[in-house]
This record gives structure tokens, C-alpha cells and sequence, in this order.
């Protein structure tokens, strides 16, 4: 494994780093293919839905209600074992809760003159889940997408997913996914978006997966919502030595795991520290199963970065906004206030990201490729929506008349003008 190793004071650091970035522009080839795919789902629907299906997920379905799993799901949790049934109640329950408090409520106010202004939060009507079924089976992504989903109240919760197997299936259950469609790629999103004969579109569609379904996402964006543009996973971890090497070299693997684009990366004002973490990368590697896997990541996104104190390590972490960011240090609230852009921040050594995978509470949905400068996790109030409430009372048409036809005077909108002046005039 030829792991990258780098240091804030070395020339040509910057031009380095950079190498190092994930760039999420799609290619002209997989835009023109996606684009082909929605358009055809589009026109054709269930008979493209069907073709496709079969073509890239081996389905054998002759009709797309052969492909609906929903009798599945009143059964699937008691096909578990009892320790993998119980851990998943265990974690519903947790990110259940933490959900719960983000849970935001209409409000209004009177003004002296009785008008009334207010905002009316209400659940969106229908929403599609996608869960990725190929490399891995993602039970965690069904809890953490379903729980705020039902939470916010939304009324029916569409899981699609090319072969989701009893894991992926009773977390479903116990989240309230409403239908379960054995459907992937492209054509699922092309499904939910636009819907056919078999399927209601949907207002909102949430989910990770591969680069066809990424991009899928992107381009029906308008017609429904989508809950971001995500990129591969990421973890940022700053390290004082205060933490065991071997922990910190499965955190870096843990990540590192996902695919060959993942990134992992750790920074550190301690060389000796991160000669000791790198022997142990080396040494555990080779127990690892996905080790393939792990090697290629680190290869080509990895890094150990040397820097010159820990300010400069969470300056430089502020620039890369990673998804995952642990402050593996012996004080970790001192260092807190310092970082401004993180998915999610783990604190201490005793707080692996892991834990914050599957069962801490938190959402593991998380803006990738530094777009945690801008946007935040997924949550309740993903599933929201607010209409703003407007009563001007009789009193108040003049006053605020005045107002709104005078500055439309401004904007050259005449008609707004009269408009707002003929309540009072």
C-alpha cells in the first residue's frame, strides 16, 4: 500500500492537496446515458422500468408488480436473528429520538392593527428512498433516510432498491417504509420522479447510490426535490497522539472500505505519531477483507499530513469541510469552536465514526466534497415544507398599501402599484 505523505511546510504542498480533491462533475458519457434512460422511463414507463430491471439487475419479473416487496415487510424483522433484530430496534430507537427533537411546528403572530403573519410547517405527501444493493447491504442508510422521513410525518414512503435483502428489509419495516419496489439505477429514480402506471411520483427523492443514480438525482432535480448531490465517503481526522494508532488506522480503514473513491486522511503537528499510525495501517491491513478495496482508496485519495500545530490542522480542515471530522485529541472541546465546516464532528478518542454510522443517533446522511460549507445533514426538516401565512387587516391595507406601491413605483410595476392601493383609495 503506497500510503500519500505530505506537510503543511514542504513546497508544493498546495498543488499536492489538490490532487487529492474529488471533482463531481459527471462525465459527458454518463450524462448522455442517464439523460437516455430518464427520457425513455419517461415516455415508455412501466415496459422501460421492466426492460431495464432486467437488463442491469437481473430481475426476471414479467410485470413491475412482480417487482413490489411490500407483502415482505410485515414478516422481515423475525427473519433476523434476534442479536441483528435487536441491534436494529436498538439504533431505530436512538436516531428515532434524536429526530424527534428537530421536529419543527407552524407559527403565528397578531400585530396590534389584527394582522395576521405566520408559517405553516407541514410533511411532504409522498417521498421515494433509494438504497444502494450492490457491493453492500445498507440497513443504516433505510434508518437514517425512513426514521426523519416518518418522523416529519410524511404520509407514503416509497424504498426502492435493486436486490434488498432481509436486513435492508426489516429495517423498512421497523422504520415505516410504506412500499418496497425491487428496482435500481437510473430507471428507479426515472420511476419516482416522473412515475408510471404503477407508481405515483413522488414530491422528494432521498438516498445514496452509485454514479448513474447520483446523476439521475441531479437531473430530475426541479421536477422533485432530492436531498443532495453526495459524493464519495470522507473522513478528516486530527490527532494530537493522545489516541492508539491501531484505533485511528481503523477509522481511516473504515472509511477507506466504502469504494476506491472514498477518501481517508489524518493530520497531525506529531511525525512520530503519524509514523505510528501508518505502521499500523500497514500491519492491519491484511486482516482486513475489503482490503482491496481499502489499499485502492488510500492510494489514490489517502494522506497522513504533517502540520505545523493543531491550529493549523482544523484551519486546513475548515478548507476541506470533510463529511467526517474527529478531533482525536486529549481535549477536543478546546478545539471545537475552531472548526467552522464538518458534516458531523466526532469528539475524543472514545468517539469513532462508526458509532456515528449506525447507531449513535445523528444522521449519517452527510454533505461530501467540501459542500459542508453550505449545507447541513439530513433531517427532519428535510421532509418539511413551509407556507407563509399573510392576513392584512382592513387597518392595516393603507398602511402597508402605502408601502407596497410606492416601492413597486420603484421597481416600474405599475399594476402592483394599483393593486395594493385600491383597498384604501
Amino acid at each position: 500500500m503506497k500510503l500519500g505523505r505530505l506537510a503543511t511546510s514542504q513546497a508544493g504542498f498546495a498543488a499536492a492537496f489538490e490532487r487529492l480533491r474529488f471533482s463531481a462533475a459527471p462525465s459527458a458519457e454518463l450524462e448522455a446515458s442517464v439523460r437516455a434512460i430518464l427520457a425513455d422511463v419517461r415516455a415508455r414507463g412501466d415496459a422501460a422500468v421492466l426492460e431495464y430491471a432486467r437488463r442491469f439487475d437481473g430481475a426476471t419479473a414479467r410485470s413491475v408488480a412482480e417487482l413490489d416487496l411490500s407483502a415482505r415487510l410485515a414478516d422481515a424483522p423475525q427473519a433476523l436473528a434476534a442479536t441483528e433484530r435487536e441491534a436494529l430496534r436498538a439504533a431505530h430507537e436512538r436516531i428515532r429520538a434524536f429526530h424527534e427533537r428537530q421536529l419543527q411546528r407552524s407559527w403565528e403572530y397578531r400585530e396590534p392593527d389584527g394582522t395576521r403573519l405566520g408559517q405553516r410547517v407541514s410533511p411532504l405527501g409522498r417521498v421515494g428512498l433509494y438504497v444502494p444493493g450492490g457491493k453492500a447491504a445498507y440497513p443504516s442508510s433505510v434508518l437514517m433516510n425512513a426514521v426523519p422521513a416518518k418522523v416529519a410525518g410524511v404520509r407514503e414512503l416509497v424504498m426502492v432498491s435493486p436486490n434488498p435483502d432481509a436486513t435492508v428489509l426489516a429495517a423498512a419495516a421497523l422504520a415505516g417504509v410504506d412500499r418496497v419496489l425491487a428496482l435500481g439505477g437510473a430507471q428507479a429514480i426515472a420511476a419516482l420522479a416522473y412515475g408510471t402506471a404503477s407508481l405515483t411520483r413522488v414530491d422528494k427523492i432521498v438516498g445514496p447510490g452509485n454514479r448513474y443514480v447520483a446523476e439521475a438525482k441531479r437531473q430530475v432535480y426541479g421536477e422533485v426535490g432530492i436531498d443532495m448531490l453526495a459524493g464519495p465517503s470522507e473522513i478528516l481526522v486530527i490527532s494530537d497522539a493522545s489516541a492508539p494508532a491501531e484505533w485511528l488506522a481503523m477509522d481511516l480503514f473504515s472509511q477507506a472500505e466504502h469504494d476506491e473513491a472514498a477518501q481517508a486522511l489524518l493530520l497531525s503537528p506529531d511525525e512520530r505519531h503519524l509514523d505510528a499510525v501508518a505502521g499500523a495501517m500497514e500491519r492491519l491491513l491484511g486482516a482486513m477483507p475489503r482490503r482491496e478495496v481499502i489499499a485502492r482508496s488510500l492510494e489514490a485519495r489517502g494522506a497522513l499530513i504533517l502540520t505545523r500545530d493543531l491550529a493549523e490542522a482544523c484551519e486546513l480542515a475548515n478548507r476541506i469541510a470533510p463529511e467526517h471530522l474527529e478531533l482525536a485529541l486529549a481535549e477536543p472541546q478546546n478545539w471545537l469552536p475552531r472548526i467552522e465546516n464538518a458534516g458531523a464532528v466526532f469528539l475524543g478518542r472514545w468517539s469513532s465514526e462508526a458509532i456515528g454510522d449506525y447507531c449513535a443517533g445523528p444522521n449519517h446522511v452527510l454533505p461530501t466534497a467540501g459542500s459542508a460549507r453550505f449545507s447541513s445533514p439530513l433531517g427532519v426538516y428535510d421532509f418539511q415544507k413551509r407556507t407563509s401565512i399573510i392576513e392584512v387587516s382592513e387597518a392595516a391595507a393603507a398602511r402597508l398599501g402605502r408601502l407596497a406601491g410606492t416601492l413597486a413605483d420603484a421597481e416600474g410595476l405599475p399594476a402592483h402599484a394599483r393593486a395594493a392601493r385600491m383597498r384604501f383609495e
